[in-house]
């Protein structure tokens, strides 16, 4: 739906976006008895099992709907959108209905709410976080471009309303000025002068009334964008904290290897250390032996001689 803000030739329109409920009731209310003939047969339909979405088909659903995001930001309506997302989504071998990818947006968009406000360790709530973001990203700088022309525009709405009262400030100065010697042409002037002046009056409240209304509207945008950069900051200081802690992990992984480097270290060496005594054993004991036996072999031949 457009809400439109006119006036001395000034016009803006700003795209405002209401529930699928709401959209709902207003279209029924609209069409009087075939409303509720389309609402039965959705009805009917609900009752059929829909296929569920594939990954692929997901995934070409949402770049469909991020295409359709710049051409339908300034003049948005919320039927024709989806038919144009359900004739798209036909050209590329899904057949999927505008209720059925209404839906389906809604409980995307309601995962990726869900996705920002959760805890970051639930990582596979919303698979498609990225593209969602990347969308509301668009949004968001439509809507940063939507003020900066709501910003431009009042400044030149004040300047023609200053004009027209700028030349009728000058009409009734020449007026009284000719009127000084008749009093009851003064008193016409006076009259004159008290309709410009409510004239004026009227042209200062209009003026005040658009102001407002611009404001309303730079309020609303403003909001806007404060919760875009609330959701920014918000991905931003889940991003740094897993950062964090995958450096906590890989230091940790790198000190327990250093840890098992050196114990395998200190093992290998109290092995070589055993090994060189059991060595240093072994070759005693043989030198034992061999003066042992030389020893026997001496005495024998001493006897037998």
């Amino acid at each position: 739906m457009m809400l439109g803000l006119g006036g001395d030739g000034i016009g803006m329109l700003i795209p405002l976006q209401f529930d699928a409920a709401e959209m709902a009731v207003v279209g029924t209310a609209a069409d009087g008895g075939g409303g509720s003939q389309q609402h039965q047969q959705q009805r009917g339909k609900e009752g059929e099992r829909v296929p569920q979405w594939s990954h692929a088909e997901t995934k070409e659903f949402i770049a469909i709907r991020a295409e359709l995001e710049r051409d339908f930001t300034v003049s948005k309506r919320n039927k024709t959108l989806w038919e144009v997302v359900s004739a798209r989504m036909r050209e590329r071998g899904y057949r999927r209905s505008p209720e059925q990818c209404k839906c389906k947006w809604k409980n995307l968009v309601n995962r990726y709410k869900g996705k920002e406000t959760s805890d970051p360790e639930n990582g596979k709530q919303c698979p498609f976080f990225e593209e969602l973001h990347a969308v509301f990203q668009e949004r968001a700088r439509s809507m940063q471009q939507l003020l900066h022309e709501s910003e431009s525009g009042p400044p030149q709405a004040k300047k023609r309303l200053k004009r027209p009262s700028g030349d009728r400030s000058s009409d009734e100065l020449s007026e009284d000025d000719e009127d000084d010697e008749d009093t009851d042409d003064e008193r016409l002037s006076r009259s004159r002068k008290k309709k410009g002046d409510k004239g004026q009056q009227q042209q200062q409240q209009r003026a005040a009334d658009k102001s407002k209304a611009s404001n309303s509207v730079h309020d609303i945008l403003q909001d806007f964008l404060q919760q875009q950069q609330r959701m920014e900051a918000q991905w931003k200081a889940m991003v740094d904290r897993r950062t964090k802690e995958r450096q906590m992990l890989e230091n940790e992984w790198r000190q327990s290897m250093q840890t098992l480097e050196r114990e395998r270290m200190m093992l290998e060496q109290a092995w070589r250390e055993r090994e060189e005594q059991r060595r240093i054993r072994e070759e005693t004991r043989a030198e034992k032996r061999d003066v042992l036996l030389t020893t026997l072999l001496n005495k024998l031949i001493q006897e037998g001689l």
